[in-house]
């Protein structure tokens, strides 16, 4: 069938009647100027340096209410790379701002000269110690450093809500806390030593024994000057006071001046500073943490309250009973959670006022948990209950399942409430802290003052720690708007610091929305030793100005981004960054964030700009051809956003009537479709790959990569030409061969049986016996053209499937058992959006069940494993995560082998049928990662559930290993004197 075409005039968003204040202006359109451009390239190399306008819009929003594009964007590989920009900036008078992963909340990952991109060549974990340490690269996310330490049964003391996809590098730059945290848990407290590149170049371990002698060689005025601000600090017992009293909450507004007081060295008060100075002082080039006991047996609680002050009242005694978290939710927040999979649709008819508290105990036995449950009840005694959802008796639990959906659902907060907002509106997330036992009051102060400002807003927050999260949303665009917002900042302000002496920025640094309201909080004498400190550690100014000190009262209105409506799919998006370290792309061209960003640009722009050219031009590749159309990151998004459906609504919109009438045509004749991409895979098994590769990369020269696929040397030869013979009358289940296994055979050089007799001969052996329907050659699970956009072929092909399966499987009396996840999913999900009402009805009787899932649970239980292989690594598939398959996965692949191991970094390997093939990079990008940590050792056994999966895995490799993970079982419960039997 015909691919897509190239048609950028397609993807022309209609004109939305003017021009946006913050839209990119016209001469920017060329991208980065010169001679910084040239400059750049001449001094790191051409792959190094990002200069189109597409790329320079595309890092210019973060988690935050603000947008500033940058001039250019660095892709530093090491600390070379950026003691080389630094003294670039130096010697220019440039200014360089430092993005990881992009979840701040308040601008601090961008800039408007040049931002430096230190999360893709910055990750990487060593645990140390036996887990006691951990050395991590600051790209790394949290979650993947807790996967590392897990198996030795640690943990980092920060658990950000974010932590799936901020970085220990922002974790560190912003002093991020978390739900468990608290001020004893922080960064502050658990980083052991930190690698620092400083403003001047020097590189600065202060995890080294000879540290403070290597800095004083090398910069001797400095360690002068920081010992001399803490003579200074020291001299003034009343500020000594009044820092020591500032910490005792969570703090992050502001240097961490504590620092000159816990350290007695220039390295130890460098260590102490680079906690929460937002890449404003250092970059942070390698962090080493102490770690703490993961606590694997929790015990948990939603309870729900009838009043804000009720709920506050009752933190107290959850804390004085050793809870780790005691987490709150008001009504706002609970309504909007219901956007979140899993949440009961009923709360969202909450009263305003009810208020969550979600509750959790953690022990590290399970004799200490299960005494935990019983004494947990009993706290419940006095409390002023409401049972909403569910009774309150036997309130705690231990149930992970239940547990996990408490916390899905606190920890999507911001994307939830965010989600939920007018479309159109920019979203303000602000923190502050104020002594728990004052946390009623404030909470009442703080709804009233939002009310008086004409603002609805959701509160949660830490309330065992004072600390409080609240969600604003206006529209950035509105003079009107911007000024309410900026009365209610003036009065919120008043409000924590007067009144409560509280923390304004408790865990998310100071950023841009606070800074000009840091002297209210610390006063003159604080804040001018703060400026001393930027002025000690970067006398030429060169990082990150304006993000956490800045002299101008209005700075918190500057950079404001505006948030045109784009596609209903996308438009609740929030730019949080959530989704992007599940994307396959985010290495090589764009991440979803970035695609709906760019989106949003183009509708800033009056019609006929040159900009929305520029974007149009690069979207084709950037966005739509290299998005594995897998749509993991519905998944990492907390309010589902399916970024992946809309880049292949994209690949439809840029299809001619032709090219769909040609796709129906070829899925209504798709018997001989299949029947000669068998032939042509078998005549390419008698040929060279090398001999291939070129006959296609020379096919490709002469039209163009998306429509002519790359021979891989990885691809499989041809499957047989006819299916094992099966008998219909006993069977218990029907055997769908997905048409990828009716095409390509099993891995070069195996001698095993193919996939499908492999089925048939585990359902004969567990005595379940399966039938292939005699017909099944040219049918699909329509995948093939709902990947591509082809709305009339994915019409014909997902009717006609529906109608055979309801046939095959005696009008679903039989479950339809699918040896291929992702066909999996298109049958059981996919279709139903394309299907008739006729077939609607037809679907919904059938059971469809992927072949791994079948075979845990009604083969294992009937066979009897005879073998074990010594070690297995999995590859779970991005079907299977949709599906919820991978235990399963895990389960099969346990029962046949001794260790079974999957990589810490296993993702989509994006192959996504024939996009491997059509964009080979995409593949060897998504799949770097996983395939170092594959190859790092030798396994017995390498398994997945999918073939063209298995293939990516392989290409990834460079050797044919992958499998399905039931060929495995099949040698496992193989009679001895079988083939192979031993």
């Amino acid at each position: 069938m015909p691919l897509l075409e190239p048609k950028p005039e397609a993807l022309r968003p209609a004109p939305t009647g003017g021009a946006a204040p913050d839209r990119v202006p016209p001469e920017r359109a060329g991208g980065t100027p010169e001679p910084l451009r040239g400059d750049l390239i001449a001094l790191l190399g051409a792959d190094k340096v990002l200069h189109t306008v597409s790329d320079l819009v595309r890092y210019a929003s973060d988690a935050s209410p603000y947008r500033f594009v940058p001039q250019v964007v660095v892709l530093a590989e090491d600390v070379d790379d950026i003691s080389a920009v630094f003294s670039y900036a130096h010697g220019k008078g440039r200014h360089v701002v430092l993005r990881a992963a992009g979840t701040s909340l308040n601008g601090q990952a961008q800039g408007e000269d040049i931002l430096v991109d230190v999360r893709r060549h910055w990750r990487g974990v060593e645990v140390l110690d036996g887990g006691a340490r951990a050395r991590i690269r600051p790209g790394t996310t949290v979650a993947r450093a807790n996967a590392a330490l897990a198996r030795h049964g640690r943990v980092l003391g920060p658990d950000p809500a974010s932590a799936v996809a901020c970085t220990l590098g922002g974790v560190v730059a912003n002093n991020a806390s978390g739900m468990t945290a608290g001020t004893t848990r922080n960064s502050y407290r658990t980083l052991a030593s930190v690698t620092l590149v400083l403003p001047s170049g020097t590189l600065v371990d202060t995890g080294e024994p000879d540290a403070d002698d290597r800095l004083a060689h090398a910069e001797p005025e400095l360690c002068a000057q920081l010992l001399r601000i803490r003579s200074t600090i020291e001299a003034d017992a009343e500020l000594v006071a009044r820092i020591r009293a500032k910490y005792t909450l969570k703090n992050t507004n502001g240097y961490r001046l504590d620092a000159f007081l816990d350290g007695t060295t220039p390295t130890e008060i460098l260590r102490g500073l680079a906690v929460g100075s937002e890449g404003t002082l250092a970059f942070v080039a390698e962090t080493v943490f102490d770690t703490l006991p993961l606590e694997r047996f929790p015990v948990t609680a939603l309870l729900f309250f009838p009043t804000l002050r009720a709920a506050a009242a009752a933190v107290p005694g959850f804390n004085g009973a050793g809870a780790r978290a005691v987490e709150l939710m008001d009504g706002n927040t609970l309504r909007a959670s219901v956007r979140v999979a899993g949440v009961p649709a009923d709360w969202a008819q909450l009263p305003k006022e009810t208020t969550a508290l979600l509750v959790e105990f953690r022990e590290s036995d399970e004799e200490a948990a299960a005494a935990r449950l019983a004494a947990a009840e009993g706290l419940l005694a006095g409390l002023e209950l409401v049972a909403p959802v569910a009774s309150v008796t036997n309130a705690f639990t231990r149930d992970p399942a239940v547990i996990g959906g408490y916390w899905k659902a606190r920890k999507a907060f911001v994307t939830a409430v965010g989600g939920s907002r007018p479309s159109g509106t920019t979203l303000i997330t602000e923190d502050f802290a104020v002594p728990p036992d004052r946390l009623a009051d404030a909470c009442t102060a703080l709804l009233e003052l939002q009310d008086r400002h004409g603002f609805d807003a959701a509160v949660a927050g830490h309330a065992a720690h004072g600390n409080l999260h609240f969600l604003l949303a206006f529209d950035a665009a509105r003079p009107d708007d911007v000024a309410r917002y900026a009365a209610f900042m003036d009065a919120f302000c008043t409000l924590v610091t007067d009144r409560f002496d509280g923390a304004l920025k408790a865990e998310h640094a100071t950023g841009r929305n606070i800074a000009p309201f840091l002297e209210r909080e610390w006063g003159p004498r604080a804040t001018e030793l703060m400026w001393r400190i930027k002025r000690t550690l970067d006398p030429h100014g060169i990082l990150a100005p304006r993000i956490l000190l800045d002299r101008d009262p209005k700075a918190h209105l500057r950079g404001l981004k505006t948030i045109p409506t784009v596609e209903a799919v996308a438009d609740p998006c929030i730019e949080c960054g959530f989704c992007e370290p599940t994307c396959p792309s985010e290495d090589l061209t764009t991440t979803p964030r970035q695609r709906i960003v760019l989106r949003r640009e183009m509708l800033r722009q009056p019609p006929a700009s040159r900009v929305t050219d520029a974007l149009l031009d690069a979207y084709g590749y950037d966005a739509v051809d290299t998005c594995a159309g897998d749509s993991t990151c519905k998944l990492a998004c907390p309010v589902g956003i399916d970024t992946g459906a809309l880049m292949k609504d994209f690949r439809h919109r840029r299809h001619s009537p032709r090219e769909e009438r040609a796709a129906a045509l070829a899925a209504r004749h798709f018997g001989r479709v299949e029947r000669a991409a068998r032939l042509a895979v078998a005549a390419a098994g008698r040929l060279d790959d090398r001999l291939l590769e070129r006959v296609t990369d020379a096919a490709r020269r002469a039209v163009r990569p998306d429509l002519v696929p790359r021979w891989l040397p990885q691809l499989p030869g041809a499957a047989a030409r006819e299916l094992p013979a099966t008998e219909q009358t006993a069977a218990t289940a029907v055997y769908y061969p997905a048409c990828v296994n009716r095409i390509f055979g099993g891995p070069a050089g195996d001698p095993g049986p193919s996939l499908p007799e492999t089925v048939v001969e585990l359902a004969r052996r567990a005595g379940t016996p399966v039938w292939i329907p005699p017909d099944v050659t040219g049918t699909c699970c329509a995948t093939i053209w709902h990947s591509k956009g082809y709305d009339r072929g994915n019409v014909v092909m997902a009717n006609r499937i529906v109608e055979a399966a309801w046939g095959w499987t005696a009008g679903g009396r039989l479950p339809l058992v699918v040896d291929a996840s992702s066909c999996t999913l298109g049958i059981a999900r996919e279709v139903v959006p394309y299907l008739t009402p006729a077939h609607r009805a037809l679907h919904a009787e059938l059971t469809v069940v992927d072949s791994v899932v079948w075979a845990a649970r009604e083969l294992l239980p009937r066979l009897e494993v005879r073998r074990h292989t010594g070690s297995a690594v999995l590859h779970p598939t991005c079907s299977m995560q949709h599906l919820g398959d991978e235990a399963e996965l895990r389960q099969v692949a346990e029962a046949c082998a001794a260790e079974v191991v999957v990589p810490d970094d296993a993702g989509c390997c994006a192959f996504a049928g024939d996009r491997g093939m059509l964009h080979r990079e995409l593949t060897e990008s998504a799949t770097a990662l996983e395939a170092a940590e594959v190859a790092a050792r030798e396994f017995d056994a390498y398994l997945s559930a999918n073939r063209m999966c298995e293939v990516g895995m392989d290409h990834a490799l460079g050797t044919p290993r992958y499998r399905s993970v039931l060929t495995e079982l099949e040698r496992a419960t193989r009679p001895e004197d079988g083939p192979d039997g031993d």
